[in-house]
């Protein structure tokens, strides 16, 4: 959330005609017992404004108001902002991330990995299980290649059974 700290710089610019460096603006996630989703520590602009912790989160929530359209709404709670972000925000972030063609696809990691999967014994009738062995061998080889896996399929086709793994 990089608007934020760029609204609230420019906040501080606007009411207090002071430049500061981006790490004053300390932000977090408010607490579940305040309204808001994100919460602006108040006490370290203090020293700019030279006003209380509470004069400063009220400037500051007003202008972002006013100013921000993901901003609807704030409140004050002894120096701290808390902020109400817009659900068209999140929504928005939702669909960027989404509809990104990098969405669930990880970089190569190097590691290699093989998946054997079905095996039927070709001297007996596939059946129903066989199919959702296929399908889920295929899944799970699928899965491992989007986390970065070189994945190698093997599907061993033999009419070896039970007999041959007691003998």
């Amino acid at each position: 959330m990089n608007f934020i700290i760029t609204a609230t710089l420019d906040a501080i610019k606007q009411l207090y005609n002071e430049e500061v460096a981006e790490s004053v603006i300390n932000i977090q996630e408010t607490r579940k017992e305040f309204e808001g989703q994100v919460t602006i520590v108040v006490f370290p602009i203090t020293k700019i404004s030279k006003k209380s912790p509470e004069q400063t989160a009220q400037a500051i929530g007003e202008y972002l108001v006013e100013n921000v359209t993901e901003v609807t709404a704030f409140n004050v709670v002894k120096g701290f902002l808390n902020l109400s972000i817009a659900e068209s925000y999140f929504l928005k972030q939702f669909n960027e991330e989404v509809l990104s063609p990098e969405f669930g696809i990880y970089k190569p990691n190097g590691k290699k990995v093989m998946v054997e999967y079905s095996s039927p014994n070709t001297n007996k009738p596939l059946h129903l299980g066989h199919v959702r062995n296929n399908l889920l061998g295929y899944s799970v080889a699928e899965l491992l290649k989007a986390y970065g896996y070189e994945v190698t399929k093997v599907n061993l086709v033999n009419d070896r059974g039970i007999h041959i793994c007691k003998s």
